[in-house]
């Protein structure tokens, strides 16, 4: 299975075509089972949902406002914000029956983001949360300790896949630094698309564990998606330079 590991990204834009240009390779049978990961650049990616609200236009402003990007998902869901403090693993697979497992997907990558958080020791579950940003049944979040709260349940990570004739998408967000910036956004944009949410349900994996980086959420991850590998038969995960 081959790993990508973007060192820099290229772009809102630039990232989300990359992934389309990765899931046509595959699809083409080009490329075999494709692993990508990087740190994207301040974005907010709106869901089609999202565009066909008659508060949109001043969510895209209030997005570029606060130094974001917009972009609208060719997926469902809500607006959902990342940056630098968040690692987005794209995983690509070419299937000749990709609608089939459509809920078992969503199921074992959120699992497998869980096994990921408890590598770092920190309990984490899936399911959503009420008043969550973007929110969806295969959310993962955790419950602890913070600044702000002695038992704060927030979000840590989301989803969204896309389905082809012949390959899937499966895209993972997990935030694990510097949670404020897209709390502060999203305050903004779900105001403007009059949508309502909890922002206190919003946060990062070092606001439960103190000190933690993106790195060492990136290298648990790679552990646990290793094991995918090998359990599938694909072998080891092959890292190639982008």
């Amino acid at each position: 299975m081959k790993l990508i590991r973007q060192r820099e990204s290229l772009g809102a834009v630039q990232d989300y075509d990359a992934g389309d240009k990765l899931l046509r390779a595959v699809r083409a049978g080009s490329a075999g089972p494709v692993l990508r990961i990087y740190q994207p650049r301040p974005t907010v990616a709106f869901g089609r949902r999202d565009e066909l609200l008659p508060g949109f236009a001043a969510a895209e402003r209030a997005v570029k406002r606060s130094g974001f990007t917009p972009i609208v998902r060719r997926v469902g869901g809500r607006a959902a914000a990342y940056h630098r403090g968040c690692l987005v693993i794209d995983h690509i697979e070419p299937d000749p029956d990709p609608k089939a497992g459509i809920h078992q997907r969503y199921a074992l990558f959120a699992d497998m983001v869980v096994a990921a958080m408890e590598e770092l020791d920190l309990p984490a579950d899936v399911g959503e949360i009420p008043g969550e940003y973007c929110p969806g049944e295969y959310s993962v979040h955790a419950t602890g300790r913070t600044i702000d709260s002695p038992a704060a349940t927030l979000k840590l990570a989301g989803s969204a896949q896309r389905i082809v004739q012949g390959a899937w998408y499966f895209s993972t967000v997990v935030v694990v630094e510097q949670a404020e910036p897209l709390r502060s956004v999203l305050v903004d944009v779900y105001r403007s698309l009059g949508l309502e949410w909890n922002p206190a349900t919003a946060g990062a994996v070092e606001d439960l564990r103190p000190g933690t980086r993106v790195a060492d959420v990136e290298a648990a991850l790679r552990k646990v998606y290793g094991m995918y590998a090998r359990h599938l038969g694909y072998g080891s995960l092959r890292e190639q330079a982008f």
